[in-house]
């Protein structure tokens, strides 16, 4: 008499399938393991993708940029405490640099945008020589793995800060 749902042959996304796409960004963090077979700059990679959209949103204006940052450090906290128990700060994991994009970029036009995103890479790679970077990375669990990126886009927010003021001044 009653007929078998459909929807039960489709398949639930499960949560880890939810978290590891949020914290691979969307997969930008797998990329390069599949062109490659490295993680090896993925972190870069997903900087440069979201970029972008980092400084479209600043067109609309401060508040969006930051709503944006904050939705996507929750989302960092969540998908990467969900993980860093197995996986520890793995390669592919990459929604914390997205997240230091964002905060590197807060307000910032293009010109001085580039300036910030370039420092916050320098300063999320080469850790030992920025003050704080490398001593947030050791907070254990999910705040260490994303304040790190968090501190280097603070870096990269005061480089770019500092360019608009010095460089692009009524450039942008």
């Amino acid at each position: 008499m009653f007929a078998t749902c459909p929807l039960r042959r489709i398949r639930a996304v499960t949560v880890p399938a939810v978290t590891r796409l949020f914290a691979s960004w969307f997969g930008t963090g797998l990329i390069l393991r599949r062109i490659r077979g490295s993680d090896l700059g993925s972190g870069t990679l997903a900087s440069v993708l979201t970029f972008p959209v980092a400084i479209w949103l600043g067109t609309y204006g401060t508040v969006p940029q930051l709503l944006a940052t904050a939705v996507v450090l929750a989302l960092a906290f969540w998908s990467i405490s969900a993980l860093v128990g197995a996986e520890g700060d793995a390669g592919w994991i990459v929604i914390d640099e997205a997240a230091g994009t964002f905060i590197a970029t807060i307000s910032l036009g293009w010109g001085p945008g580039v300036v910030a995103l370039i420092v916050f890479r320098a300063a999320d790679i080469f850790k030992t020589a920025f003050p704080g970077v490398a001593y947030a990375e050791r907070i254990p669990g999910a705040i260490g793995v994303s304040a790190d990126d968090v501190v280097a886009g603070v870096y990269g927010l005061v480089a770019g800060l500092l360019a608009e003021a010095f460089l692009f001044r009524g450039l942008t």
